[in-house]
């Protein structure tokens, strides 16, 4: 699929981000735009401030861009992780949710990133799903939200959630197989050797 300029996928990075809510994605969305640079498609990583952001579990990780020099984006995919519970509160970063929600086409989120995105009313009168343990908090931040436990996903046109943690390769991959298909998304998991079999 040939696109006549490059779209960017943008994974947002703060402190306290669950590592593989970014990472997992992140792989997923690499390894594509790196295989495949005829579909057109970049990805980055962003951050408010830019630089370094360090992760629930001590990982740092470097942002290429801030919210001031991002490109324009085509996906934004928002992790979770306890560091977004104080953005619930965080009026400044809501409102910076919302202008995302006027300019890109596709919101995306993993885990508790979807808590954000209802705190911000995102999800209202939506299908939404989270991690297993804030379903609850999920429903309570808007009553109007079709909570989906038992999906790794919901992909509601727009906006798509998926479920905690390792949640978010598979949705990855649905993000492959909706801008660039079926077999594109087969290329890419074989080539991350996406299969699991749990050994426990």
């Amino acid at each position: 699929m040939k696109t006549s300029g490059t779209r960017h996928i943008g994974i947002l990075l703060f402190d306290d981000a669950e590592e593989l809510d970014a990472v997992g994605p992140w792989e997923v969305l690499s390894s594509w735009t790196r295989y495949f640079p005829d579909d057109g498609f970049a990805v980055s990583c962003i951050s408010q401030a830019g630089g370094r952001v360090r992760c629930a579990k001590g990982l740092v990780l470097q942002a290429h861009h801030s919210y001031a020099d991002a490109p324009p984006l085509e996906v934004l995919v928002y992790p979770g992780g306890q560091g977004t519970r104080p953005q619930l509160r965080d009026e400044a970063q809501l409102d910076w949710v919302r202008r995302q929600r006027q300019d890109v086409p596709l919101m995306t989120s993993v885990c508790t990133g979807s808590l954000v995105y209802a705190a911000a009313g995102l999800l209202a009168n939506r299908p939404a799903t989270t991690h297993w343990g804030s379903l609850e908090h999920l429903a309570e931040l808007d009553p109007t939200i079709d909570v989906r436990g038992e999906e790794r996903f919901v992909d509601d046109g727009d906006v798509v959630t998926s479920a905690g943690v390792s949640a978010g390769i598979d949705m990855a991959l649905h993000l492959v197989m909706r801008l660039a298909g079926v077999e594109r998304a087969r290329q890419v998991r074989r080539a991350i050797q996406c299969d699991p079999a749990p050994p426990v």
